[in-house]
């Protein structure tokens, strides 16, 4: 039993002017192919197929060449036409020199968006289709933050959604894509899809899955999957930040033989998400930056420390409204980790930088509105690494930490830098006991290391006051490839699965 593996994955956020090329995807171990692909560490979905599907004696894996997450990681925008091309028909190259296969695995996120291809994902699965023939089975796994519908499935046979955000699950449903491809391969499972999209659209930061009402979504699917055995309920949360048609929440059910009954769960489940609406669009409780800051100060005198500020607007990684009410109220033992600034970063390591040295100079801002101006920093180099410690292997450029101010130091990225664990924090060589307040650019995923740990024991999301990129009002945004009126709660008030 021969089974193609490759990914092909973007979280794509639209908005941003600096589009995604073939270059991004191109940094060592990127793009790799084989044992190399078939071993990576840092696509769990991936990991989790490969290690469920080598529990069968008869199964052969093929890594097929295929390019890894973007050195840019979500802080970039379109991917070029040109990019998805040449990967694409490497990938397909590949599939024809090296078949027959009787299977194929991709692992995708489900929220790439290409200039001029409307659909990605379901265009891959449809390029590939071609390329291995009718009788091969193909399953793929996906991000929660997918913006998928039916058309993936004119193509494809398997889907598998991670369900929880942050994403513990994608190893899980990495081996249930192996398990049930493999059945499918051998006629002990028959795949049948109902898909329904529903007409919610919600920012990312709202659709936490560790308590109400995005936990009942959740709950409701895995109830599900319990009484009906072979049952596998996808919910897509959408992602909001990639202007696609096919954006917004939707159901997959997969069941084995039985579209009726895929149907009857998906309808369910569409329905149960359009009676939470309103809930789940409210979820999450955020606040402006100089309330936040001014609550952080309060919280530090009251001891309740360590803090974490999140701005989880900032999709760009630029941003310095934080950074710069820190510095107007005088702020001690702050850790901001980071402010992305690739041109700076770049001309000090072209001049040699080197801890000791001292730091005066305009840090971030000036990407797009919702970066605000740049903030200038006095201080002097503490550390210069290369990467993100614990990530998961992509580039993300070299990373600069400047000491200032009473025990403070900025983290100035190459990229947007997401911490998730306060142990990546410690392997850039910080002492956490140093800090009071750590401040981060991250929206959900950082509640695995700092809430679900209970690190901290004060968490604060923020956004600035205006509409920008990232923040909670959507409405601000120019979308173009879809009606922001036909999605609640921008006008969409009547929805019947």
């Amino acid at each position: 039993m021969r089974i193609a593996v490759l990914t092909f994955m973007h979280e794509t956020v639209t908005f941003l002017s600096n589009d995604t090329t073939t270059d991004d995807f191109l940094y060592p171990g990127s793009p790799c192919k084989g044992e190399a692909l078939l071993s990576t560490r840092s696509n769990a979905s991936m990991a989790g197929f490969v290690r469920c599907a080598r529990e069968f004696a008869d199964v052969e894996l093929v890594g097929i060449e295929s390019p890894l997450f973007p050195k840019t990681g979500t802080g970039s925008g379109w991917i070029a036409r040109e990019a998805f091309e040449h990967f694409a028909g490497i990938m397909v190259r590949a599939l024809t020199a090296q078949g027959p296969f009787d299977g194929v695995y991709m692992a995708l996120h489900g929220a790439m968006a290409v200039r001029g291809v409307a659909r990605p994902e379901a265009e891959l699965a449809a390029r590939v289709r071609h390329a291995v023939g009718r009788a091969a089975t193909i399953a793929a796994t996906f991000d929660p933050h997918g913006n998928e519908d039916e058309a993936f499935f004119a193509s494809a046979d398997l889907g598998f959604c991670a369900k929880y955000y942050p994403h513990y699950d994608m190893h899980l449903q990495g081996e249930r894509a192996a398990r049930t491809l493999v059945r499918a391969i051998r006629g002990t499972y028959v795949p049948q899809v109902a898909c329904i999209k529903v007409p919610i659209l919600s920012p990312t930061v709202v659709q936490w899955t560790g308590a109400p009402p995005w936990m009942d979504v959740v709950q409701r699917a895995l109830v599900w999957e319990a009484r009906q055995p072979d049952s596998f309920v996808n919910v897509f949360f959408g992602f909001p930040w990639a202007d696609t048609p096919d954006a917004g929440m939707a159901v997959q059910v997969t069941t084995d033989g039985d579209l009726a009954l895929a149907q009857c769960i998906a309808r369910d489940m569409a329905s149960f998400v359009w009676r939470q609406r309103e809930a789940l669009v409210s979820a999450a409780q955020v606040h402006g930056i100089d309330e936040g800051v001014a609550m952080a100060g309060a919280a530090v005198e009251q001891g309740a420390v360590p803090i974490v500020i999140a701005d989880h607007s900032d999709r760009s990684g630029h941003a310095t409204w934080v950074l710069k009410r820190l510095l107007e109220r005088s702020m001690k033992r702050v850790l901001i980790a980071s402010v992305a600034d690739g041109k700076l970063v770049g001309r000090l390591v072209a001049e040699g930088v080197q801890p000791g040295d001292r730091f005066d100079e305009a840090v971030g801002g000036m990407a797009d509105a919702s970066s605000g101006e740049p903030v200038r920093i006095s201080g002097t180099v503490l550390a210069v690494g290369e990467g993100l410690p614990g990530g998961d292997g992509r580039g993300l450029g070299t990373w600069v930490a400047v000491g200032f101010g009473e025990g403070n130091v900025l983290v100035v990225s190459a990229f947007l830098m997401q911490i998730v664990e306060p142990s990546q924090l410690e392997k850039m060589g910080f002492q956490l006991s140093d800090f009071d307040v750590f401040v981060i650019k991250s929206r959900v995923h950082f509640r695995r290391g700092f809430h679900d740990s209970g690190f901290s024991p004060c968490i604060l999301l923020v956004q600035p006051e205006q509409p920008f990129l990232g923040t909670t009002r959507l409405e601000a945004l120019p979308y173009q490839h879809l009606r922001l009126a036909d999605f609640y709660p921008f006008g969409r008030e009547r929805f019947a699965p």
